[in-house]
């Protein structure tokens, strides 16, 4: 055979072999973005009735979990367990104001006993009423439920203060619509405790 008609085929060859190799490489991109979840809030629209909705929201709240913060707890020979007549209330009006050890805080973000309240370089912050009560989640709008939870806003208004550590509002504001609104529903059907939850302590006023 030729030389020139070797070179062509090796030429021939290589543009091929080219070819494959793009190919390959375009398919297994395609297959790895197909892969990934949708940026997309809501990745399957459910249509749930209204019971529906309500007991997927209870088992969201029973499962991710709200009560550690928002239910006062009675302390019994086992530790720390719920109080069933406030779940969901709040940290208690009637609780006397922490005292802080500031010396700690050097070094260790704090608890109160019963988990409704925590201390760290933020200040003092305290769980919020979550019940149908007008002190609570009673009188908000569904819209005010969800900028709550999606740019962590105190009671979900337009211009108020961040929501405080502990609460992990920039994990659960990737929840889908569906299960915020399944959330809010439940919220509007517990038990109403009148609770009105202290301001939280600014740094600086940390007794």
């Amino acid at each position: 055979m030729e030389p020139s008609s070797l070179l062509k085929k090796a030429n021939w060859l290589l543009a091929a072999s080219v070819i494959v190799l793009i190919a390959t490489l375009a398919l297994g991109s395609a297959l790895f973005v197909s892969c990934d979840p949708p940026e997309s809030e809501e990745v399957v629209a459910i249509d749930y009735t209204k019971e529906e909705l309500i007991a997927r929201g209870k088992y969201l709240v029973n499962t991710s979990a709200c009560h550690d913060c928002h239910t006062p707890k009675i302390m019994t020979p086992n530790g720390p367990e719920f109080d069933t007549t406030r779940l969901l209330s709040g940290h208690p009006s009637s609780a006397p104001k922490p005292k802080v050890n500031r010396e700690a805080l050097k070094d260790w973000v704090l608890f109160g006993h019963d988990l409704t309240s925590a201390v760290g370089p933020w200040g003092v912050s305290f769980a919020a009423n979550l019940t149908s009560d007008e002190t609570g989640t009673g009188n908000w709008t569904e819209e005010q439920f969800f900028r709550a939870i999606r740019k962590g806003k105190y009671k979900g208004l337009e211009g108020s203060r961040d929501l405080l550590p502990p609460m992990p509002w920039q994990m659960y504001r990737k929840m889908t619509d569906s299960d915020l609104k399944a959330i809010y529903e439940y919220l509007q059907t517990t038990k109403p405790v009148s609770n009105i939850v202290p301001a939280p302590i600014a740094p600086e006023h940390i007794e």
